[in-house]
């Protein structure tokens, strides 16, 4: 049996092992392993300590004072770094704790260290300048992924049973399938956001955590779920009931052509072939699809929303520093988004959003006819720490990014995003839509290397998720990350 976060967790609330003893294995676990993934950024024992000793009725927790690392970005608690990634923020300390991080606390989760992510979660790998490469402990000379890397690799390490992340265009299910983790994006509405950033790119960016068991990701995700009433964003009604009939047998549509036209590995193909297969002799009904919806336009939708959401940020930013911003503050994609932000008009912002709404009929649409929606994770195993997703050409264009006319603003952001785009096509579609979607670690190349498979399913069914990955893990179909196997 995988030892998952509830496993631990009755460890510690039927004291078996004491909170100390396993902080001290915790710790001990992190010297040995983090020098070479360079994973984790902060590590605060004693505060953890101190927290577990006045917290009350952690027995009667589902995670019973299981230590956590949050994300550092986004996932602030009150005192603790709250860098971003980004060297504007070196030593910057949060003001509040977020109502994530709250509801964890509140679930029984005791927050012990922070993970490393990429400046501003811009990237599907994590890279950050302040930190350093985030390595894949799958395979140390590749990524981790992004922009939950650091999260995902302290778990496929073996480090963390679970850690929190984030997912703003596949950040939680891009590194889950890079190392063999379960990674759900929920609904969009479904987890506490606040006491800041309440629309959290428009809704596209979401909260949750990043597993290796459905057990724990379904306890999780039913102890987290519910927004205050002040958040813009709604679940539907049919979200806060309890998954009912598992056995349901399920109408699924899949595709594998990358929705945006760049090539897709045999391996990526094989493994949704695979899981079809294993599907159809489980009695559920496979059909293959036309791609429902327009790739290309809702990419470039989506980075219209990162480069008014970046321009805004920074806006805020430059007010409280009092000084205006430079190229010298910033990494130079965060630059070239920032830029492109500031120069894009209202009217075709508005315009852009329109599309994600017209996706999201699109989609539902389709899930009136299937329950889920199956792909590709990512459309390659993690690259290699060295690979260069830019080029000297578009660094060149990226340092003179505030010369440019909007147009060439857009074709040029597209094409400086076109090479990482091309390793997760997938992703960004549940974010834009606001539908749920999770990545399955069922499939693994001849060298090891993990490739995820995605469902998608209608709002507020993530009971279909959880029973389409119980139907995997049941039948031992997951092929976890080395740590593991």
């Amino acid at each position: 049996m995988v030892k998952d976060g509830l496993y631990w967790a009755d460890q510690l609330k039927t004291k078996q092992l004491s909170f100390s003893e396993y902080v001290q294995q915790l710790e001990a676990k992190i010297k040995q392993l983090n020098p070479e993934i360079n994973a984790l950024v902060t590590f605060e024992k004693k505060a953890a300590l101190e927290q577990y000793k006045r917290t009350p009725k952690l027995e009667e927790t589902p995670f019973g004072g299981l230590p956590i690392a949050l994300k550092m970005l986004g996932q602030d608690k009150k005192d603790w770094l709250s860098t971003n990634g980004s060297r504007l923020f070196t030593n910057h300390r949060a003001k509040q704790t977020s109502h994530f991080v709250q509801r964890l606390e509140q679930n029984g989760f005791i927050p012990i260290g922070q993970s490393a992510s990429p400046e501003f979660g811009f990237k599907n790998v994590t890279d950050a300048k302040i930190y350093g490469d985030t390595r894949n402990p799958n395979q140390l000379d590749r990524s981790a992924g992004g922009s939950s890397g650091g999260a995902a690799a302290l778990v496929a390490s073996g480090i963390f049973p679970l850690a929190a992340a984030s997912d703003g265009g596949g950040s939680i299910r891009i590194p889950a399938s890079f190392n063999g983790l379960i990674g759900l994006k929920p609904t969009r509405g479904t987890m506490p956001v606040g006491p800041s950033g309440w629309r959290s790119w428009q809704g596209a960016a979401i909260s949750f955590a990043l597993t290796i068991s459905m057990r724990d990701t379904e306890t999780l995700f039913y102890g987290m779920r519910g927004t205050e009433s002040a958040a813009p964003y709604q679940a539907p009604f049919s979200e806060w009931h309890l998954p009912k009939n598992k056995q349901k047998k399920l109408r699924i549509a899949y595709h594998t052509d990358s929705p945006v036209g760049s090539f897709v590995s045999p391996d990526a193909i094989e493994a949704v072939k695979q899981a079809c297969l294993f599907l159809a002799q489980q009695g559920h009904k496979v059909e293959e699809i036309v791609y429902p919806v327009n790739g290309p336009q809702l990419i470039r939708d989506y980075y219209q929303m990162n480069g008014a959401e970046t321009a805004a940020m920074f806006e805020n930013i430059q007010q409280a520093l009092k000084r205006p911003l430079t190229k010298a503050d910033m990494e130079l994609m965060t630059w070239a988004i920032y830029q492109y932000g500031q120069k894009l008009s209202a009217a075709s912002y508005v315009h852009s959003l329109a599309s994600w709404d017209e996706a999201a009929w699109k989609m539902e649409n389709l899930f009136s006819t299937y329950d889920l929606f199956l792909s590709p994770t990512t459309a390659h195993v993690a690259p290699k720490i060295q690979t260069d997703l830019q080029s000297d050409t578009i660094r060149q264009r990226l340092n003179h990014f505030e010369d440019y006319s909007a147009n060439e603003a857009a074709f040029f952001i597209y094409e400086m995003f076109e090479k990482s785009l091309a390793l997760s096509p997938y992703t960004q579609l549940a974010n834009l839509t606001g539908q749920p979607a999770i990545s399955l670690p069922t499939y693994a190349t001849e060298k090891g290397l993990p490739l995820g498979i995605q469902f998608m399913a209608a709002k507020g069914r993530e009971d279909l998720l959880f029973q389409i990955g119980y139907v995997f893990e049941q039948a031992y179909q997951f092929c976890l990350a080395k740590a593991y196997r």
